[in-house]
């Protein structure tokens, strides 16, 4: 993860070379920590809603921004990794794997059945979604990125934008205001 001044100057570089391009982040909550210098993260730290938490972030994130820039400028924090988006359809899961490739799938039923909104599936170390698609399904590790670039994509493929946006309203929220540039 780049810390806040660094993906900052990218930022206000793509969009101050290029006067009709929009720029938005998509970066995992789960990896962010203080020492990252994101604007106003204590304060941010202080507010129990998750998503208020991460809609302060992203707020002063958009402000940080040079103000002629920031009409073109989309933050977006995922709420607590890219990988809860892929607990919005068992189905898939069913349809992509077979039995024996599944390390646990009483626990993939429970953590969909539990989570309603896939977003909200914690972040803790031992439950974060990466860190249970590792409990659920052979040769899945977080720490290998291939696996894991090759699972999330493939999943969240066969799932489509339309069930994930369905199940995943922040995510939706921020792919609306994608539509409507």
């Amino acid at each position: 993860m780049v810390n806040w001044q660094a993906l900052k100057h990218q930022i206000e570089m793509h969009l101050m070379q290029d006067k009709t391009a929009f720029v938005t982040t998509l970066i995992d909550y789960y990896g962010l920590y203080s020492y990252h210098q994101y604007p106003d993260w204590e304060e941010a730290e202080k507010l129990v809603d998750k998503n208020s938490r991460m809609k302060k972030l992203e707020d002063t994130m958009l402000l940080d921004i040079e103000a002629g820039l920031q009409k073109r400028f989309i933050p977006y924090i995922q709420l607590h990794e890219f990988e809860a988006l892929l607990f919005s359809e068992i189905e898939v899961f069913d349809n992509s794997f077979e039995k024996q490739e599944f390390l646990d799938y009483d626990y993939l039923v429970e953590t969909i059945s539990k989570n309603s909104n896939p977003e909200m599936i914690n972040n803790g170390l031992e439950t974060a979604p990466s860190k249970r698609l590792e409990k659920i399904i052979k040769g899945y590790y977080s720490d290998k990125e291939n696996n894991k670039a090759f699972y999330g994509s493939t999943i969240a493929h066969d799932i489509g934008l339309q069930k994930i946006r369905s199940k995943c309203p922040r995510f939706n929220d921020w792919i609306a205001r994608l539509e409507n540039i």
